[in-house]
């Protein structure tokens, strides 16, 4: 029984937990900048300004990006939103985009989209950046066509642009208008518009296509 009393501090040495690891200086570089260029803009913040509000050395941020246009492309890369796998109806998962973006709209933070910034500050001459940009708007656009043609509408091509245009033209009325939530949901208005034009019963949030719609007809 001694024996077994002895070793009982030990056991609860061994089960103590262990100490809480610090944040990659690569991550912390791309946290700071990411809230830096989102809020103040790409051309007024450099790379000084990034590595004093870390409290690290420029040589330090640029052994992690060798250069400003470098982590311009992570900051924008890093907007991309991830698609994981649901179980929503497809006319679901694409009228709750407009609930994220009311959501978003609402935030103390919100500046508008990134990538529209991006192109607006930067110009022609940046090719990398647009190029993101424009990859980013597609990636959205696509998704919004995988589940139109799950749903079965016909046209899912040119619907899926105007939804696309629906989400940029509320985020731009949202910005001039300091961040108006009340925008997100006048698209969600205007999507179920296109989709029931599409011959997509929405008005239980289902997707059903209605018997009329030329979805059906296909």
């Amino acid at each position: 029984m001694a024996a077994i009393a002895k070793r009982a501090p030990k056991q609860q040495k061994q089960l103590a937990k262990p100490p809480m690891q610090k944040q990659p200086m690569k991550e912390r570089i791309l946290d700071t900048a990411e809230r830096l260029f989102y809020r103040h803009g790409i051309r007024a913040t450099g790379v000084d300004c990034i590595a004093a509000e870390i409290g690290i050395s420029k040589r330090t941020l640029y052994n992690h990006f060798p250069s400003k246009d470098a982590l311009v492309a992570a900051y924008l890369k890093r907007g991309f939103f991830t698609q994981h796998p649901s179980e929503r109806p497809p006319v679901e998962q694409i009228l709750r985009t407009f609930d994220r973006l009311e959501k978003g709209f609402a935030a103390k933070d919100f500046r508008g989209c990134r990538y529209v910034n991006a192109v607006a500050e930067l110009g022609e001459d940046d090719r990398a950046a647009r190029k993101i940009a424009v990859d980013f708007k597609e990636t959205r656009r696509l998704w919004f066509r995988e589940r139109l043609i799950a749903i079965g509408v016909k046209d899912a091509e040119q619907l899926a642009t105007q939804l696309a245009l629906l989400v940029d033209g509320a985020i731009a009325m949202a910005m001039v208008r300091g961040g108006d939530p009340s925008m997100a949901r006048a698209a969600a208005s205007a999507a179920r518009v296109l989709l029931a034009s599409a011959g997509i019963d929405v008005s239980d949030g289902s997707p059903t296509m209605g018997r009329a719609g030329p979805a059906a007809r296909a």
